[in-house]
């Protein structure tokens, strides 16, 4: 009897035992739950308050400014570059105008600020410097464009810039038309800074670019007429021409048909770009910024990046919007394809990100040699860098 009775309480226990565990597990199972999707919560907010940063170049693309403007050609990627380094990592948009005078070509060409970069790339590369032959410009105008007419972020904390680059002074004799104490007055309400980097020594010049700079509480600087912009080649550029042509193959471009061939284009031209010794610097910037930003080209449109971001984007996408050769795949078939291409990209992405370090280490004793032969000179993208660094201080933003 006395051992029937221990077993019958021993079975109480057990199960009372059991019932807390089942209880608990629950509990815990619901606090994971909770955890992993508020966990998803907090990185999506995250992602969604990134520090921003829009920059506008309003740029002089008269005859004098040649050396200037394919100097910028060649360093746009890595000045982009240089301003996602910034600590947080930032979101960056950027923006074009490019003006001349009346009896040009044209007055002003406006480019709106743009996350995809491969597109700001293209547009500049359409910049061509003519015309002018006298001073002076139309600034004014071209600056009005830069602070009307790009769509800049109302929110306070987007750190907004512009920086006009030119050698020749504003027309300040065109009746009715903008004056830049007006449009510094404006950029200032909007929490708009404009700096101002001289191309030459023109001293008229000097005068009104350090004026709009002060009226703008922004930034001043002189450069030579060339801009002083140095392209250098290194020993990374071939390994990283073939790691880009690698990476272009983990593309799927989806998307309207229109939308599938930019995509497609803009692989193009960077491997392209990498079979030319002047223009391979710059695709090596462009693969190191999209390695930054873990994008295989800017501007979306890529269904390996997106499935990476919304899984449930396979079973809700047309047959019709996906490449044809994926068309017959079902979502299973398809799924399993876009991992595949998620791994080797990722496993390239970490190369790329040692060779790019290497690189930069090869540049930067090549600068010195330089700075040591020639002694150090002011360039263009020098300047932009150190004053962005200053400015995004600003917004809480460190270098």
């Amino acid at each position: 009897m006395k051992n029937k009775t221990n077993l019958l309480l021993l079975s109480t226990v057990a199960m009372a035992l059991i019932g807390w565990g089942m209880h608990h597990a629950k509990q815990s199972s619901s606090t994971l739950t909770e955890y992993c999707t508020l966990d998803t919560a907090v990185k999506s907010e995250v992602a969604a308050t990134a520090p921003q940063i829009e920059v506008c170049f309003v740029l002089d693309t008269t005859g004098s400014m040649h050396a200037l403007i394919e100097g910028a050609k060649q360093k746009i990627w890595s000045l982009a570059n240089e301003m996602v380094k910034a600590k947080p990592t930032p979101q960056l948009k950027v923006g074009l105008v490019a003006y001349r005078d009346k009896n040009d070509a044209y007055v002003t060409q406006s480019f709106p600020l743009t996350a995809d970069l491969d597109a700001v790339y293209a547009q500049l590369q359409k910049f061509t410097a003519d015309g002018g032959g006298d001073t002076p410009e139309s600034v004014n105008e071209a600056l009005a464009d830069a602070v009307h007419k790009m769509a800049w972020n109302s929110d306070r904390h987007t750190l907004k810039i512009i920086f006009l680059v030119g050698d020749a002074p504003p027309h300040m004799d065109y009746a009715n038309g903008p004056k830049f104490p007006n449009i510094c007055a404006e950029a200032v309400k909007q929490d708009i800074i404009i700096n101002t980097i001289q191309c030459g020594d023109i001293k008229e010049t000097a005068s009104f670019w350090t004026r709009i700079a002060q009226l703008s509480e922004g930034h001043y600087a002189s450069i030579a007429q060339s801009g002083n912009v140095a392209v250098i080649a290194a020993p990374q550029d071939k390994e990283l021409a073939e790691l880009n042509k690698e990476i272009g193959q983990t593309l799927v471009a989806y998307g309207t048909p229109e939308q599938q061939r930019e995509v497609k284009a803009k692989q193009e031209v960077s491997e392209r770009s990498f079979a030319s010794v002047a223009t391979a610097p710059a695709a090596a910037d462009r693969l190191l910024y999209n390695s930054t930003t873990r994008k295989t080209v800017q501007g979306g449109n890529d269904l390996v990046e997106d499935y990476g971001k919304d899984a449930t984007l396979v079973g809700n996408i047309g047959k019709e919007k996906l490449p044809e050769p994926l068309q017959k795949m079902n979502t299973t078939e398809l799924e399993g394809h876009l991992k595949t291409q998620q791994a080797k990209r990722a496993a390239l992405q970490t190369r790329i990100d040692q060779v790019s370090r290497e690189r930069a280490a090869f540049l930067e004793e090549e600068h010195k040699k330089l700075a040591a032969r020639d002694g150090n000179k002011d360039s263009f993208d020098d300047e932009v860098a150190r004053i962005l660094r200053v400015e995004a201080a600003k917004k809480g933003l460190t270098y």
